[in-house]
This record gives structure tokens, sequence and C-alpha cells, in this order.
């Protein structure tokens, strides 16, 4: 339950759409330990009919975070937190906000300022429903051995990352131990410099694994994903073998069946739980759809009970 939000079922897993059941209610009217009480069961939700403005939307993501994470890669906006979702038009895959480095934030936010006239969905995949509906070959697979991202990074842009996270802007100095400080997530990460200035790390995580809210497992990760801004990844088991095409095909079968789509419309915002639920998007169709994307870790306060 929130105060003033009328709550009721988004496509056919537990998400939900939340929209005001009074008038004058805003994003700030919402409690946010209420947001994330609901969260917490529904994996991600949609805020409809709450017309916010990008500063607004800012707002409300601060209020549920202790930490909010960027990209120097993207352009910024909303006062530093939001950033617009420009990464080409094609289709984008399945895959955890920044799933494939140790820089993964908790939680993932949306703000549609102008939606598609057409196509351009934003996807999401529910990593508990994915687990549950894989083979019990994948689900031994993925249990037995976890996934390693590798990837090298040019100077420039390993040095503007750490630069803006360490809060200075000499990203000249930034040094590779500076770096191997800053990351942190749930797996192991190697780093190491190269001679041109560029570094080469290797993330070893979890395909599957608890969430934020539970110890339940969810299939959760970025195997599917794009690597916008930055070299892709090499994704492989951590022994060095790659993830059998078989598995892959039925990943790809599964969370595609398993996708919902969420059909924007001007001034929605999503909330995405990114320990637990994908999300990608479809080709987009109308280049004058604006988006914003942030990315921040759960104030722990707001954590239910």
């Amino acid at each position: 339950m929130i105060d003033q939000a009328r709550l009721t079922p988004y496509g056919s897993g537990t998400a939900r759409l939340v929209e005001p059941a009074t008038t004058g209610t805003t994003l700030k009217s919402l409690a946010p330990e209420q947001v994330v009480r609901v969260l917490r069961d529904a994996g991600f939700l949609l805020l409809r009919g709450l017309d916010p403005d990008l500063s607004q939307f800012s707002a409300f993501v601060g209020a549920h975070s202790e930490r909010v994470t960027l990209d120097p890669a993207r352009s910024f906006h909303g006062g530093s937190t939001a950033q617009l979702v420009d990464a080409g038009y094609d289709s984008v895959g399945l895959h955890l906000e920044n799933g494939n480095s140790p820089f993964a934030p908790t939680l993932t936010w949306f703000f549609c300022e102008k939606a598609a006239s057409s196509g351009s969905q934003t996807t999401v995949c529910d990593g508990y429903r994915v687990w549950e509906a894989l083979s019990d070959e994948a689900r031994a697979l993925f249990q037995e051995h976890d996934i390693v991202y590798s990837r090298r990074v040019e100077e420039a842009r390993w040095k503007a990352f750490a630069a803006f996270h360490l809060g200075t802007s000499d990203s000249s100095s930034v040094t590779v131990e500076q770096l191997r400080n800053l990351a942190g997530g749930p797996g192991e990460t190697a780093i190491e410099p190269l001679e041109d200035g560029a570094i080469h790390y290797a993330y070893r995580v979890p395909a599957v694994h608890e969430t934020l809210f539970g110890t339940r497992l969810a299939f959760a990760n970025s195997v599917l994903g794009p690597s916008n801004h930055y070299e892709k990844p090499r994704i492989t088991l951590a022994d060095g073998r790659d993830i059998p095409a078989r598995v892959l095909d039925e990943v790809e079968s599964v969370t595609e069946r398993l996708t919902e789509e969420l059909d924007w419309a001007d001034g929605d915002v999503a909330l995405i739980d990114n320990t637990r639920v994908m999300h990608g998007r479809r080709a987009i169709t109308d280049p004058d759809r604006t988006v914003y994307n942030a990315q921040s870790d759960l104030d722990r306060s707001l954590l239910p009970a």
C-alpha cells in the first residue's frame, strides 16, 4: 500500500502500476518507505499520472537513495542526477544496469519526458521468474559456475569515471589503485594497467544470486546485454570456457517469453530493483522520444523489516 496512490497489476507478473488516488498527488507525496515496501514484492513499478518534471524526478530519486551513481560517458541533466538515454536506436538486450562491471547500483530509474509515438518500449524481465523457468541443465551450470566479464577500457574513460566518483576534476591524477578501491559490487574484480594507459579488468560474479530484499534466487545479470560507450566485454564461465550456445539459446528463449514491455506515456516514472529485474529496449522507431535514466543505491534505512 502507498498512501494517496492506487496500485494495480502491471503485466503478467508481480509488477505494479502506481497512479494517484487523489487530486494533487505528486511524486513528493509518496512516502519512500511505502514505495520501497511495494517494490520489494513487485520487482519494478511504473508510476503514471503524477506529471513530474526532471527536477522533481531527481528529487524523488534522491529521497530513496544513499548514493546516486552516474556514468560520465553520458550527458548530465536534472542537477547531475539524471542522464539522457542516448544509446542509439537499435534494440538493447536484457541486462542489469552496469551489471558487467563492479559498479552496478541496486536501483535503476527511468523518467519519460516525451513518449515515442510508436514502438521504442523499455523491456523488463523478472529474474525470479527466469530462474524458475530454466531447465535443470541451465540451473546446474549457473549454480556451479560464476561468470566473468572482462574488457579493456581506454585511459581517458576509466580516469574520467574514477575522477567523477572520487569527486575531483583532475582526472589526470587518478591512479589505478584508486580505481581498484572504488570497485565494489558482490563479485571479485581484478584490474591491471596496460602499457598505453588503458586498463583491463575481469569481474567475476554469480549469474544467479540473492537480491536486495532477500535470499530468494534471481537469474539477473548482463550475459545478454549491450555495452554502450565502452568496449564490449568478453563473457565466459569462471573457468574460461564460453557459456554453451544451447544454454544461451535457452536463456534468450525463456527471457523473451517472460519479458514485459513498458509502454511509455508522457510523465511516466519507472523504478526497478537492479538486483532482481533486468531491462532492455525495443528498437527506437521515434527518435523524438526523451527518456532519462538514473541509478542509485537504496537508502538502507528504508529496507522493510
